[in-house]
């Protein structure tokens, strides 16, 4: 228990540190989140090239407004997540964006695989699963991406998204529903 004050306290210092300008404490934050944005974005865009470049900005707007941050109880790491979402969004309004795997990532799945014929099968339920979970509001696919990428709670999620628990755990229970339903309709499974 003593661990994890010690930790907060820690934390703390270094957002204190990192909002007053120091650029190392800054790099300690970005170093403790990138995965996690990165990973959200990705989900979200389904393009490497896309989710490093939105991953970049994420950073950069944090880096250019981190002095204007105001210390809540809600995570540091719920901010970047809204910047993210909001760069995605963004991202997704722009119609040149299409919703394709790039050539390169193909092939680096397949040069990542030692049994072509069940890599390529698993990648193409993978695809098949995005595609359907393309298909939902983007609030909903934001729950799925938090929920089951960076296995965060319903609380967790309900402090990124700005809803509360309960308002989760009912999005989370029409998002399946509905996920069901368009899973049916593509005859996916």
């Amino acid at each position: 228990m003593d661990t994890d004050i010690n930790q907060d306290h820690e934390n703390n210092d270094i957002l204190d540190r990192a909002i007053n300008g120091d650029q190392e404490a800054f790099s300690i934050l970005y170093q403790d989140n990138i995965q996690k944005i990165y990973s959200y974005i990705y989900y979200r865009t389904g393009n490497v090239k896309d989710a490093e470049d939105l991953t970049a900005r994420v950073f950069q707007r944090a880096l250019k407004h981190i002095t204007r941050y105001k210390r809540t109880k809600v995570p540091f790491s719920a901010w970047l997540y809204r910047i993210a979402h909001n760069l995605v969004a963004n991202w997704h309004r722009d119609s040149k964006h299409k919703r394709e795997l790039p050539l390169e990532d193909h092939a680096y799945i397949q040069s990542k695989t030692t049994v072509p014929e069940k890599q390529i099968e698993n990648h193409q339920q993978v695809e098949s699963l995005m595609r359907v979970i393309r298909k939902l509001p983007q609030d909903r696919q934001q729950l799925l991406i938090l929920k089951y990428v960076d296995n965060l709670s319903n609380r967790e999620v309900g402090t990124i998204m700005k809803k509360s628990e309960g308002a989760i755990k009912s999005l989370y229970h029409r998002t399946l529903k509905e996920l069901r339903q368009y899973i049916d309709e593509d005859q996916f499974l």
